[in-house]
């Protein structure tokens, strides 16, 4: 129809083509209201659009309160001791416990030494359990629900509770991600977004290997001052 009305060039081809994206975005917009309004039908998860301006969109339930709902993609790192991101997964249509196996293998490919890891409750399986215990030294994998005698022994080791205890430091690499620019990302598209997360890691990075270099000159420069000046601001004067 719009090819005969003359739009026959590269760019009339581009606004055709965005032109029938947007129908067909309508017409299933269209059908659906059809359905959960005039026949009270439940539409499935899987047929749900969030945007259709950047369709990789997901639906994400944080269980939190005041946020119980956001409307983006989940991303996973992986932070060492020494708060360093060593990798990350860009979770699309996957959940937690689809991604503990896979963090680890990617992560001690490039970090052999890797030998024990701290996870957050969402990613526990049975599976999950066996696979990476034979690839670990120490899982700090929280069970759900109720625990039997083996695993309450488990959880209660000291191993366990001292990587539990390191864990909650991951929460300073998010918060830090978020705070530098990944609250929010301005690329489109799933490459450009994929693009901004790995950016946003390096700068992380840069930014962390910047403040441990600044706090070793401070304490550098502090002995300095330790030996060869009074508390007075004056140079100490040799005996």
């Amino acid at each position: 129809m719009l090819e005969k009305q003359g739009l026959r060039e590269i760019t009339d081809s581009l606004s055709i083509e965005n032109i029938h994206y947007f129908v067909a975005h309508a017409e299933r917009q269209i059908n659906q209201i059809d359905r959960r309004v005039l026949r009270g039908e439940t539409i499935p998860h899987h047929e749900k659009e969030f945007s259709i301006f950047e369709p990789h969109t997901e639906w994400i339930c944080k269980g939190k309160a005041g946020v119980p709902v956001e409307l983006g993609l989940r991303v996973c790192v992986m932070e060492d001791q020494y708060q360093f991101i060593l990798h990350h997964e860009v979770m699309e249509k996957q959940t937690d416990d689809q991604l503990a196996v896979p963090m680890v293998q990617k992560s001690k490919e490039r970090f052999p030494n890797l030998k024990i890891t701290s996870f957050d409750k969402g990613f526990h399986s049975g599976e999950n359990q066996k696979l990476l215990s034979e690839i670990l030294n120490v899982v700090a994998l929280p069970r759900k629900g109720r625990l039997s005698q083996q695993a309450k022994a488990i959880e209660a080791s000291e191993e366990f509770r001292d990587a539990r205890r390191r864990h909650s430091a991951v929460e300073s690499a998010i918060n830090a991600l978020e705070v530098h620019g990944l609250d929010r990302c301005p690329d489109h598209g799933i490459d450009g977004f994929k693009r901004y997360i790995a950016l946003a890691v390096v700068t992380r990075n840069i930014h962390r290997m910047g403040a441990i270099l600044k706090n070793h000159e401070q304490k550098i420069e502090a002995r300095k001052r330790k030996k060869y000046f009074n508390h007075d601001g004056t140079f100490k004067v040799a005996a």
